[in-house]
């Protein structure tokens, strides 16, 4: 099981974001000495991943300290185009709208944090 941890700046602002875009659960949350400094495990459909503030000083950089994403996360979902509208009024940027290409129906997104994502289901037949 791989469960993939997400640097941002603002944590729980992070939390909230994907909380209202994605319909993510909550499943663990330690908030730290800081008003910003927390660390959560999200769920979303099962998929779990963790989301902390990042630390230069650590060397965990988030995206607005890079000035952009390091990569893409992939969501699979039957709706994406309701999923991209949500997560567009919860306050992310479209960069790709909702279309079919390389065997998937897929749009593109970047969420407040600076982290890119890819809203999308199989066309077809999916290991």
């Amino acid at each position: 099981m791989i469960q993939p941890e997400l640097w941002v700046a603002d944590g729980p602002a992070a939390v909230d974001f994907y909380v209202r875009a994605f319909g993510a659960v909550v499943k663990h949350r330690v908030d730290g000495p800081g008003e910003r400094d927390m660390v959560a495990q999200l769920d979303i459909a099962g998929a779990r991943f963790w989301v902390s503030n990042g630390s230069g000083d650590l060397g965990r950089l988030h995206p607005a300290e890079l000035g952009g994403a390091t990569g893409r996360t992939l969501l699979v979902v039957d709706d994406p185009e309701a999923v991209l509208a949500a997560a567009v009024a919860a306050g992310a940027t479209e960069t790709s709208a909702v279309q079919d290409e390389h065997g998937w129906r897929l749009g593109r997104l970047t969420d407040p944090s600076g982290h890119e994502w890819e809203i999308g289901h199989p066309l077809g037949a999916w290991p």
